[in-house]
């Protein structure tokens, strides 16, 4: 049986872009029946504009949350999102910069109060991965960069937006399989992940007084833009093609996670990981 899974693609640039992808990954939440679960609810995602962002986007606009999209530069796939949710009937706000900058993510909370008065929701989902054969041949600079993005980043925009969240609002943190059974050649990457972990749930203690629920998934191989954005085109065709289920995950198969975790059927939950990975057992 062959190991390819999709055609293969690069793309030259992270956090890559969704449009130019083949197929596009599936995020549109189409399929998706929702019951008012977040209805008047304020979320802010990072990461918002493609991929597992998209759909959660989609799925909490669905849900009747009013939803902020915080991206880095990928304004054709953040307008796109943003359709998307008004789509739906669901009021958006898009905000282009580097969570990897605590102004920035100051900034965004600024921008959100002024347009929403709160956040109930915060989703941290922005990352960035680079492959590097060895460990003496990963700089500095990406070992920084890589940890601003992904771990730096959701301590930032955390702390600005608890100030505007109310008791009883909830966290929900990407991690990934990768923190779990580790990966050779993302190795910077698979340590951001494990950190998060830790962060989940160590902040799910620090927040229980205010009734703040903070979680995490730690999604398997999906068909994002990170992948054609990290990977050589001939590993992009095999992507997902070692998980049990012998393919990879669509973000519209991710994103229900999500919005569980963020409304009150999951309330008797806190420091918990969801793990939609293909059928992956990692025991965490």
């Amino acid at each position: 049986m062959s190991d390819t899974t999709l055609p293969p693609q690069q793309q030259d640039e992270q956090p890559g872009r969704q449009a130019e992808m083949r197929p596009e990954p599936e995020a549109s939440m189409a399929k998706y029946r929702a019951s008012a679960r977040l209805a008047g609810k304020v979320a802010l995602i990072s990461g918002g504009d493609s991929g597992i962002g998209r759909a959660v986007a989609v799925g909490f606009a669905k849900e009747g949350a009013r939803v902020g999209i915080l991206y880095l530069n990928e304004h054709d796939d953040a307008a796109e999102t943003l359709r998307l949710v008004a789509a739906e009937g669901g009021r958006g706000l898009v905000i282009a910069g580097d969570v990897g900058n605590s102004d920035f993510c100051r900034e965004a909370a600024r921008q959100m109060v002024a347009a929403f008065g709160r956040v109930d929701i915060l989703v941290n989902n922005a990352a960035e991965q680079h492959l590097v054969e060895t460990l003496e041949d990963l700089g500095d600079e990406q070992l920084e960069r890589t940890f601003r993005t992904n771990v730096f980043s959701q301590f930032y925009l955390t702390r600005a937006v608890l100030p505007h969240m109310p008791d009883g609002g909830a966290i929900v943190n990407t991690t990934s399989v990768t923190a779990y059974q580790g990966n050779p050649v993302l190795l910077d990457y698979s340590a951001t992940k494990g950190a998060i972990v830790a962060f989940t749930r160590a902040l799910s203690k620090q927040l229980m007084q205010r009734g703040i629920r903070v979680n995490g998934v730690a999604p398997g191989p999906i068909w994002t833009p990170l992948i054609p954005a990290s990977y050589p085109a001939e590993k992009t065709a095999q992507h997902g093609s070692n998980a049990p289920m012998g393919r990879p995950g669509q973000p519209d198969e991710v994103a229900p996670c999500y919005i569980f975790l963020a409304s009150d059927d999951a309330s008797y939950m806190s420091g918990q990981i969801l793990h939609p990975n293909g059928g992956a057992v990692v025991n965490g």
